[in-house]
Formats: structure tokens, C-alpha cells, sequence
């Protein structure tokens, strides 16, 4: 994709009867139902930036203008796969999803997960691990008022592919192991067992924690986990899952959680299934190549929803004749299937999720898949609706991933598809606008996430493995 093709949303069924109001979205529903374009200039024309402290940065990123930005836009770069941490380690790679908090004295922690499996270069190192033959984790860092990096040291270590998660109201990130795998993990005693992958986990927000000790959430369920988000008012934690027949699921706690270690003392697993269609598992993917049909779910279009409990949150294997997984036993009983669950973030009261390769058959791709739907759903109101739906040429939205919600409401969604990535943010008119461009490589973009007092945006890119930290006038007309 270049920045000169304006890329535009297909919002096909949308008309002014059938238009849901949903902030930041409302505006969005109205101009199409007139028949004008929302897109939006957002904050200005892009153009290449070098990050203010590329004099800090390896040789092989030095001097090198990693993104493009609005004019009045400035970042910084640090925390680079290889480089030497506080503990004495080496920054791991594959940097993924991640979360800020706020610190002392005006400085952020930074929770960065590693999307690693039994094998890497440059993995997350430490003794204190879940499995000795998992080389994925999270890294910790501490960014100073100024966007430097104070310290950073690895946080958890042992796990495998460990993609996105979500922060929690009582400061700590749940990582998401994006994987139903085992390895070979070896005792104290020097024997040796297998662990079992496809977990969650949960790391503390401590500048000071150093390796945390890892605990399997095992009844969140064992299967590709993607990204969770927490619902305050309930402590309910919604995640997501990433296959080509996922499922949307909602963790019920045995306690309302308000700290680390009370998601481990266990819960309840359900799925979301839209009512209404009794034992029929509703695709939502809008495309034949995927089992479902265009134009069958529409975009604005509120769908009511109920909960099926999952039997067996923590099955030995993911058998589809066998119908064992965790997403096979629940579309038995009616679950929604939605396509690549990804990236799901809590803000303006409901839960957004993605689904990557949702939407009708992109006409550039050989797959057959979409180019990514963005869902949302109402725990209020028990209700999802399709928000967004890429066009079939991809343009302006190709296969979002991560997604975050900034503190005035705007959307950012990290771009992962085929060329070149942006960051792709909604206003509160409902407009669509390019924000940032991955002017150094074609790795994605993932993490995204703000301060908490919303100057700067954190966003990783995932390959060579980069942080960056992104500020300029955000209450700028967009």
C-alpha cells in the first residue's frame, strides 16, 4: 500500500434505519448513510522522520528514518532486539503486543511480550521459568519523561509464542500464548517432563519484579490465545483466539480480581454465541471461501448475544473429528465463529476485538480470505456489532492486528498485512486516517498502546524488534 492510494471502507447494507450509534463510531454510520466518504487527513500528510536519539541506536538502524509521521510528530526508538539489558541479558526478539503503566515520577512501565516458540537467537533468559524448553516471554522497561529508557530486564520467561494479551485495571498484563503446543521442559531433579502450552499468564507492572514466576491460568483455556480485555465494572476478561474458525470467549472469575493472583484462583469458561440461532454456530466472516456468506452480518448492524459454558476448558488435544478443542466443543453448542481473532482492547465502555481476515474475499489474495473486520460489543446491552469491514482490495484497512483505544477515544489499529504496514487510527467523527507508516522494513506493526496521561503513544515493530515512542500535538483537529 502507498500513502497517495486512498483506501476506502466497504460498508455495504449500512443505511440510515439500520445504523448503530456507537462512539467513536456513530459519526462513521451517518456520513456513509449520505453517501460521503469518512476519511479523514488525520494529522497531516506523512513524511519520513529519523528518531531524535538515532545517535543512541545499532549501527543497522542508525541515522535510518524507521517511520513516517505528520510533520509535527517526533519519536523515539530504543529497547532493540540484541542490545544489552539491565539484567545482563540481551533484548529478546519477535517484540509483540504490550501495555503502559504509569511510574514514578513521570516515567512509564512497559510490559513487551515476545513472540517466541522452542527455538531462538535471541530469547527471553532468566532461571525462573515455566518451561526450560520455551524461549518465548516478556520484557520489562521503564521509559523515563523524556522517552529514554531507564531499565529493562525480562519479567517472564519460558513460555512459547507469546503474541498479544491485555493490561488489567489492578496493574498487571496478562501475555497470551498463541499456541497449542508442548515442550520439553527439564527438572530440578534433572529429569524431565512435558509442558503443555496454550496458556495464559500474568506479569506484574513492577519496575523492580525481575523474573515474576509463571503460572498457567488453566482455566482461561488452553488454545491459540490472542489478546484478552478486561471489563472493570465486572472483572470479566474477554479473549480472543486465533484460527480460521475461532471463537470469542468470557472468563468469569471465582472472585471479582482487584490484584496479581486472583485470576489464578480460578473461574469459568464461556463462549459468545449471537441468539437467536438456537444450536446454529452463526459464521461471521461475511465470505463463502470461509463458510459464511457476504453481506450476511451488516456492518452497524446490532446482534444480540448469550453465553455457552465451554465444557472442558483444558483439553489434552485439539481434534476436530474428535470435536475436543476448546472452539470445537463450543460451536457444538452454538458459538459464533469468527475469523484470525486478534487484538481486543477495553475502551469507551465496550470491548473491541478483531477478527484479521474477516470480510469479504480479498481480490488480491490467494487465500481467499478477507482483509479484517473490527467487532465491538456492549456488555451492557449483550450485543456485538460489526464496526468496520476492509474493503476486498484491502485498501485503507489490510489485515488489522493489534488494537488499542487512546485515552480521547480515537481507535489505532496496527496494521499486519502483505507491504507495507500503517497505523490506522478512527476519530471521534467517525473518520479513518493513516497515522504512522513502517518506512524501515515490512514488519508489523504490534503493541500499540498510550501513557497514561496520553502524550505518547509506545508501538513496537516486531521484526528486527524496535520500541518506539511517538508524541506530537494529539488534541490537533483529525
Amino acid at each position: 500500500m502507498q500513502v497517495s492510494r486512498r483506501k476506502f471502507l466497504t460498508l455495504a447494507g449500512t443505511s440510515a434505519a439500520t445504523v448503530t450509534m456507537l462512539s467513536p463510531l456513530e459519526a462513521f454510520y451517518a456520513q456513509v448513510a449520505r453517501g460521503e466518504m469518512p476519511t479523514s487527513t488525520g494529522y497531516g500528510q506523512l513524511e519520513e522522520k529519523l528518531p531524535l536519539n538515532t545517535a543512541e541506536l545499532p549501527d543497522n538502524l542508525k541515522n535510518r528514518p524507521l517511520l513516517k509521521l505528520p510533520r509535527s510528530f517526533n519519536y523515539t526508538a530504543f529497547h532493540t532486539t540484541g542490545g544489552l539489558m539491565s539484567d545482563g541479558f540481551t533484548v529478546p526478539s519477535n517484540h509483540d503486543g504490550m501495555a503502559a503503566y504509569p511510574g514514578a515520577n513521570g516515567s512509564t512501565i512497559l510490559i513487551c511480550n515476545h513472540e517466541l516458540g522452542n527455538t531462538a537467537n535471541h530469547p527471553v533468559s532468566g532461571d525462573n521459568r515455566y518451561s526450560t524448553g520455551a524461549q518465548g516471554g516478556t520484557s520489562t522497561i521503564v521509559v523515563g519523561a523524556d522517552r529514554r529508557p531507564i531499565k529493562n530486564f525480562n519479567s517472564c520467561a519460558g513460555t512459547s509464542r507469546n503474541c498479544a494479551g491485555g493490561p488489567t485495571p489492578w496493574r498487571t498484563w496478562v501475555t497470551c500464548e498463541e499456541t497449542f503446543s508442548t515442550s520439553p521442559n527439564t527438572t530440578g531433579t534433572a529429569g524431565s517432563e512435558t509442558a503443555r502450552h496454550g496458556y495464559n499468564f500474568e506479569v506484574v507492572a513492577d519496575p523492580n519484579s525481575g523474573l515474576v514466576t509463571p503460572v498457567a491460568l488453566r482455566d482461561m483455556g488452553r488454545f491459540n490465545h490472542e489478546a484478552i480485555a478486561v471489563d472493570p465494572r465486572t472483572g470479566y476478561v474477554y479473549e480472543t483466539e486465533d484460527r480460521a474458525d475461532s471463537c470469542f470467549y468470557r472468563f468469569v472469575p471465582n472472585v471479582k480480581p482487584t490484584k496479581v493472583g486472583d485470576l489464578a484462583q480460578g473461574g469459568t469458561l464461556y463462549a459468545l454465541k449471537v441468539r437467536g440461532t438456537q444450536n446454529f454456530t452463526l459464521n461471521t466472516t461475511n465470505n463463502p471461501n470461509l463458510g459464511g456468506q457476504v453481506g450476511l452480518v451488516k456492518v452497524g448492524e446490532k446482534l444480540p448475544v448469550e453465553w455457552v459454558q465451554v465444557p472442558n476448558p483444558d483439553p489434552d488435544t485439539e481434534n476436530a473429528t474428535e470435536r475436543t478443542g476448546v472452539r470445537h466443543q463450543s460451536q457444538d453448542l452454538g458459538a459464533a465463529i469468527f475469523n484470525r481473532g486478534e487484538g481486543a482492547w477495553y475502551g469507551n465502555g465496550l470491548v473491541y476485538f478483531v477478527a484479521s481476515n474477516g470480510g469479504p474475499p480479498g481480490v488480491n489474495k490467494s487465500n481467499g480470505r478477507g482483509h479484517g473486520q473490527v467487532w465491538a460489543y456492549d456488555p451492557a446491552r449483550e450485543e456485538i456489532t460489526l464496526v468496520v469491514e476492509a474493503s476486498p482490495t484491502g485498501q485503507f484497512l489490510d489485515d488489522p492486528d493489534n488494537i488499542t483505544v487512546a485515552p480521547w477515544g480515537d481507535l489505532f489499529l496496527c496494521e499486519d498485512g502483505g507491504g507495507v504496514d500503517y497505523i490506522v487510527g478512527v476519530n471521534g467523527k467517525g473518520e479513518v486516517y493513516q497515522f504512522a507508516m513502517n518506512n524501515f522494513n515490512t514488519s508489523e506493526f504490534a503493541g500499540a498502546c498510550f501513557s497514561a496521561d496520553g502524550r505518547t503513544m509506545f508501538v513496537n515493530i516486531q521484526s528486527p524488534g524496535i520500541t518506539l515512542a511517538i508524541f506530537g500535538p494529539w488534541n490537533r483537529r483529525r
